[in-house]
């Protein structure tokens, strides 16, 4: 387990820590729902259903999501998108140019983008040939300014999630946060890290209502950390950064989840239908295991194939630039219809 002289108040940025965050009238004021008149914001009193300013803690959202995911409100931050969310992150743990964080390539790019943005060392490692961490060599390259380790499982671009035994190693070993960025978890068959938030003080996992909610147009990321960690990210987060069409539309999707669970049985089947037919297909030398909503396929040339899919009227991603994928592309699950135009398009391959 983590050492006993682990706190989190030992990786906050000083300047953090001696904030004194900003405080809206919706902060000020809670009770925002009853009957009152609302003179202390400076909104237009005209009803439309968005004049007012949104409840800047999002609780409604949070209540259903408590008990949904069996957490605690206190345990989650909402955020403008999971890219919201992970930039919180650094600025409230990462001081630019002296930090660094560590990443496992192939891997999702808004990790990179984010450390540059913020002035923050990206150092990379990149994944071994099953797609696993290479534990031995992050827990080499770390030093005492690690404040951020980034584990995607299920990982993208290439659908596998990390085991169980080295996700644990690095949670007990690495010296910093370690952020389990679980935005396909729910097409996996692994159990989220969500269960055991309470074991390690040092266990960030982020969630996103973008993939198996279908709804990545409303833009809402979540954040399950222990309360400490997210009192920080309270701190800085920008007052009203959900606004309220965002919170409306999830409030409904979540009230009504056996829609998202009848459409998640229905990708998964998808998946499981595509990947036999993938196997028939001539230009694919290889279908890689997925756990989340895509399936990536090495074939013998990338970049031909996706031009000819292209103007075939489908679009997939090559995926052939990132480290490991060499000639690959992936491929979303989508409707029956889709996916039934997709393999009658790859069949025609040659």
């Amino acid at each position: 387990m983590k050492k006993e002289s682990f706190t989190i108040k030992s990786l906050i940025r000083a300047n953090v820590l001696k904030l004194m965050p900003y405080s809206s009238a919706r902060d000020e004021f809670k009770d925002f729902d009853e009957d009152m008149i609302f003179l202390d914001a400076n909104e237009n009193p005209f009803a439309s259903d968005v004049n007012r300013y949104p409840d800047p803690q999002q609780r409604d959202v949070k209540a259903l999501l408590a008990a949904q995911k069996g957490v605690t409100a206190s345990a989650i931050l909402l955020g403008n998108g999971s890219d919201e969310v992970l930039d919180l992150l650094f600025r409230a743990f990462c001081e630019p140019k002296i930090d660094n964080i560590i990443t496992l390539p192939p891997t999702y790019g808004m990790y990179n983008v984010l450390a540059g943005i913020n002035a923050v060392e990206n150092r990379e490692v990149l994944l071994n040939s099953n797609f696993e961490p290479n534990v031995s060599e992050i827990l080499k390259i770390q030093d005492k300014n690690s404040k951020l380790l980034f584990l995607c499982s299920p990982n993208n671009p290439t659908g596998n999630t990390f085991s169980e035994e080295n996700i644990l190693q690095l949670l007990n070993e690495f010296n910093g946060l370690v952020v389990i960025d679980e935005a396909y978890i729910d097409f996996s068959e692994t159990e989220s890290w969500l269960n055991r938030l309470k074991e390690f003080k040092n266990l960030v996992i982020t969630q996103t209502l973008s993939k198996a909610y279908g709804m990545a147009g409303i833009r809402l990321g979540i954040c399950y950390a222990s309360d400490e960690i997210i009192a920080v990210l309270n701190k800085i987060k920008p007052p009203y950064n959900v606004n309220e069409l965002t919170q409306q539309r999830a409030f409904e999707r979540l009230v009504n989840i056996e829609d998202v669970l009848e459409e998640l049985d229905l990708i998964l089947s998808e998946k499981e239908r595509l990947s036999k037919a993938l196997l028939q297909v001539e230009v694919i030398e290889k279908t890689y295991p997925s756990e989340a909503n895509f399936i990536l396929v090495k074939v013998d040339d990338a970049a031909k194939r996706y031009t000819e899919l292209l103007k075939k009227g489908i679009v997939v991603r090559n995926r052939s630039n990132q480290p490991l994928c060499e000639n690959t592309l992936r491929l979303t699950i989508g409707t029956t219809e889709e996916n039934e135009q997709l393999i009658e398009a790859l069949m025609t391959l040659k």
